[in-house]
């Protein structure tokens, strides 16, 4: 029978979660992200949401790993360095770029810009407004998938869950590594690039800066995707 969590190992799987956090974090995660928020540069609502869910698909997906080490052992390590986190890199940040081309501004002629009143005799409709947060889903998906990548401080993690041989302290441990690896440089720099990206749009160049983040996007997901699929042997 698995021995209870206690507090002292929880906040020392935190501290690992922070080494990684603070470090090779920062130097993974900047050029998606970094070209996500130059690009995408729209207000501080949205800097905040993509941040918020950029660090909360980290968290899912270290949470996630923990509960699956807990109850496969050291055959999910195997797993994560067949490239399947390469993979899902690949996929999100293609996702991204999608997202980024598809949601560049168009161009509308002034006669089309100006809605008129409709008649008085027209039926109103109500229609459910959209919830913001669906616009963060490319930050969640790219975050949740850079978690995925095997690294020393990961696989130290992978190895105290699967110890665990419980779901539950699996998770806990994870979630704790999660919320240390939040502690990130990132939530400085994100910002700042977002305002960055502020600057350097205008009316002339906002769809080829979109155009320009979704390339860079779409390369680095292309790239990561040939790399899975070389360590797992695909090709």
């Amino acid at each position: 029978m698995a021995e209870p969590l206690s507090t002292t190992g929880l906040l020392a799987v935190w501290a690992l979660g922070a080494s990684m956090g603070l470090t090779a974090c920062t130097v993974t995660c900047l050029p998606f992200m970094g070209t996500w928020m130059v690009a995408r540069a729209g207000g501080q609502s949205n800097v905040l949401r993509d941040t918020v869910g950029f660090i909360a698909g980290r968290i899912s997906a270290y949470t996630l790993l923990g509960t699956l080490a807990a109850l496969a052992g050291q055959g999910l390590t195997a797993v994560l360095d067949q490239g399947l986190g390469q993979l899902c890199i690949g996929a999100a940040a293609l996702a991204a770029a999608l997202w980024l081309f598809g949601d560049t501004p168009r161009h509308k002629p002034c006669a089309l810009t100006r809605r008129q009143a409709p008649p008085a005799s027209a039926p109103v409709q109500f229609r459910p407004r959209a919830l913001p947060w669906h616009e963060s889903t490319p930050p969640f998906a790219v975050g949740f998938a850079l978690s995925l990548v095997p690294c020393a401080p990961l696989a130290s993690l992978l190895a105290l869950c699967a110890q665990a041989g419980q779901a539950a302290p699996g998770a806990a441990q994870g979630l704790f590594f999660g919320l240390g690896a939040a502690l990130t440089p990132l939530l400085v720099l994100l910002p700042l690039l977002s305002k960055m990206g502020e600057k350097l749009r205008t009316e002339r160049n906002a769809l080829w800066l979109r155009l320009l983040g979704a390339a860079i996007l779409a390369a680095l997901g292309l790239r990561q995707g040939w790399q899975g699929l070389l360590a797992g042997g695909w090709l």
